[in-house]
């Protein structure tokens, strides 16, 4: 063996396993470029599902109707004064405290759902009290179809440990927190890791959140 040649051999094997361990390149789901870590995302209306994409493909889709994709809204809202009663959330019939809310413009309704261990789950939403809700909330008329949803947390408050929190927040946040809960879940009632990370998101949320009125008018 020549000289050197066994500390050869571990500076390249350090190479080599730091090259593994390199985060993948994400990519635009459309073009194949490389995108940074932080990207616009698009959602496939018909499918809901949210897309990766660069900037230039974004900018197709930016504000278009009708198309396959729209590009996902970046407005987020900490609604400070929303108006909702315990009978209120109880009468949308969800059985758990943690729900968002959007409208599909290819369905022409409004379209619940909740994080499980499984996923998003749909829940059939009652037209009348969503109606009630809309009318004492003058924000909820102006969400933007497919791209963003109300997004409620009222985890602590059930427990008579936080206000509810209402937000407007872009889809990709909201199936966000759908995959974390998923990923962190275990046993039956999720563990202390998946509340510390969903405690994590809603923290991220409001520090990124503009506050205003839950009956402001845009």
């Amino acid at each position: 063996m020549q000289p050197g040649a066994s500390s050869l051999d571990m500076a390249f094997a350090t190479l080599r396993q730091f090259a593994r361990s390199k985060r993948p390149t994400e990519r635009c789901e459309l073009c194949s470029a490389g995108v940074a870590h932080e990207h616009p995302h698009l959602v496939e209306l018909s499918s809901r599902q949210i897309v990766c994409a660069c900037e230039a493909c974004a900018l197709l889709f930016d504000g278009k109707t009708g198309g396959k994709y729209k590009r996902v809204s970046r407005r987020i809202q900490l609604l400070a004064d929303f108006r909702m009663t315990d009978g209120q959330w109880e009468s949308l019939l969800i059985p758990i405290n943690m729900a968002f809310f959007f409208r599909s413009s290819l369905e022409d309704r409004m379209v619940t759902l909740y994080p499980s261990p499984a996923g998003a789950v749909e829940s059939m939403l009652p037209l009348d009290a969503w109606s009630e809700i809309v009318q004492e909330n003058a924000a909820l008329s102006h969400l933007r179809p497919d791209i963003e949803a109300l997004l409620v947390n009222r985890v602590g408050h059930a427990h008579e440990l936080t206000r509810p929190e209402y937000y407007i927040a872009p889809m990709d946040d909201c199936y966000r927190l759908v995959g974390l809960i998923r990923a962190n879940w275990k046993g039956l009632s999720g563990g202390s890791e998946v509340w510390l990370e969903i405690g994590r998101f809603f923290a991220q949320l409001r520090s990124r959140a503009d506050i205003v009125s839950g009956e402001a008018n845009a």
